[in-house]
């Protein structure tokens, strides 16, 4: 009984407003890109042979185990900065395989102890890596779940079919309220900045048409985007801002446009940081001009996740995300970004 009553307690971290003795809860929303979450095993169709126990990468059970301890260690420690024991209620991932990695990950102890579910619909990307969500159930309950295509407009780019990973779009119930993520990975930087913006175009589309149906769902995109908060593709493709007081009723607010600019990013090259891993979300999940208004699920605050762990301690990239294979070395590692968290907050009834 004492068990049953901690586990009920620690569900939802409260804090108090001392002035009017409110309470409130919190509620994590999370993306971590999983680098190269792969089995062992070929999926027919998929160019997935690097990873496979003959491949350049010489992929075999004790580095996919590894591999799954690793993350499932990251993806069990996200939000417990401010929700210690409760973590995440979802959490947005990138380049993972198939749903037999997925149901492995979730089978690992830190995610199974609380019961994570996930989310996923097999996509056409040509080396086979997808989108998902992970989710307590405790917390959110799935509704509705589709993938949308990335469509390319250009008529060689549809000709050389370059499937490419759709828009994972999840429709649940977190808070008692109507929230909707949309877990993305555009096109990668070998790509130019037309296929990005091309993908920022398109999820905003997704995005107004969700709000149509329903104008008082909440709306949260997240993703690793391949972009910084203020590329083309994310300030004006998707209409990312960084102005709180300032975001139209068609725009998006991006707590991590700031974050980068006080230098902190989720991953590294040439030395320098950027932040590809974003969270973004509509305006009726924020409270502009200093309005303090938790009646419904708002946005509180952001953090770029960061452990000792996660990075290098020695050698050439010291400081930077400890990848699980660097230069052909098998390092061990996790993931060459670092995870990122928004938290909301609803006032208590």
């Amino acid at each position: 009984m004492k068990k049953h009553l901690l586990l009920l307690a620690m569900m939802f971290a409260t804090v108090a407003a001392s002035a009017q003795d409110k309470k409130f809860s919190v509620y994590g929303v999370g993306f971590y890109n999983q680098e190269n979450l792969f089995d062992t095993c070929h999926d027919e169709g998929k160019n997935d042979y690097e990873f496979l126990p003959t491949g350049t990468y010489k992929w075999n059970g004790l580095k996919y185990t590894n591999k799954l301890r690793n993350m499932a260690r990251v993806l069990s420690e996200m939000g417990t900065d401010v929700l210690p024991g409760v973590g995440c209620a979802v959490i947005g991932l990138s380049e993972v395989e198939n749903a037999k990695c997925l149901t492995d990950l979730c089978d690992q102890p830190p995610l199974k102890e609380r019961n994570m579910q996930f989310v996923h619909i097999e996509g056409p990307d040509q080396r086979g890596v997808d989108c998902a969500l992970l989710y307590n159930p405790a917390l959110f309950t799935v509704r509705d779940v589709k993938l949308v295509p990335y469509v390319y407009e250009l008529q060689e780019d549809i000709e050389k079919e370059r499937a490419t990973r759709g828009f994972l779009t999840v429709s649940g119930t977190l808070a008692g309220e109507h929230v909707t993520i949309v877990v993305c990975h555009w096109p990668s930087r070998f790509s130019g900045s037309y296929y990005r913006e091309l993908g920022g175009k398109q999820v905003r589309v997704v995005k107004d048409s969700l709000l149509r149906d329903d104008p008082n769902g909440k709306v949260f995109v997240m993703g690793d985007m391949n972009d910084d908060p203020h590329s083309k593709s994310m300030y004006e493709a998707l209409g990312a801002k960084e102005n709180i007081d300032k975001i139209k009723a068609d725009e998006m607010y991006n707590p991590f446009y700031n974050i980068l600019k006080q230098g902190t990013g989720t991953l590294q090259y040439d030395g320098s940081w950027n932040l590809f891993d974003q969270i973004v979300m509509t305006p009726n999940a924020i409270n502009q001009k200093n309005k303090k208004d938790y009646s419904s699920l708002k946005y509180w605050k952001s953090q770029v996740f960061r452990r000792d762990y996660l990075f290098q301690d020695e050698g050439k990239y010291k400081g930077s995300p400890k990848r699980t294979t660097a230069g052909g070395v098998w390092l061990d590692g996790f993931s060459d970004h670092l995870p990122v968290v928004v938290y909301l907050v609803k006032e208590q009834k």
